[in-house]
């Protein structure tokens, strides 16, 4: 696969930005919302992994060099809950334990990341995390 250009990675940005934009709802707030970097966060007194928080990062895009950056926190916080909730083809793009790097935004993959989306959201809730 040929290196993306920006213009490439910039559609691709595009094309994911309006899946995570219905979260920045409640006590989610966009902390930074400019091209090519959008990420939110729950504004929001919690204890999460037994330290008291003003806020948790729920998840974030950014472009890069060679792709664009899907800062998952859900999959790093609760991976026991929900990784296996994830498509398979999406885990692949998983490099780290929060990252995606996506290179295309096909429609398989825009599926699965509004799908993901919606488990991860589920799933601070029912942290009390929103």
């Amino acid at each position: 696969m040929a290196k993306l250009n920006q213009t490439e990675l910039l559609e691709i940005f595009n094309s994911l930005k309006p899946l995570v934009q219905p979260y920045e709802k409640g006590t989610i707030k966009a902390k930074i919302d400019i091209e090519g970097r959008y990420d939110l966060w729950s504004i929001k007194k919690v204890e999460a992994h037994g330290k008291m928080r003003d806020e948790v990062f729920f998840v974030g895009l950014i472009l890069q060099s060679s792709y664009v950056g899907f800062y998952f926190m859900p999959v790093y916080s609760n991976p026991e809950e929900v990784k296996p909730l994830l498509d398979p083809a999406l885990l692949k793009c998983l490099k780290g334990k929060s990252c995606f790097h996506i290179k295309k935004a096909d429609a398989e993959i825009l599926k699965q990341v509004k799908a993901a989306l919606k488990v991860g959201y589920l799933q601070y809730k029912m942290n009390g995390w929103v």
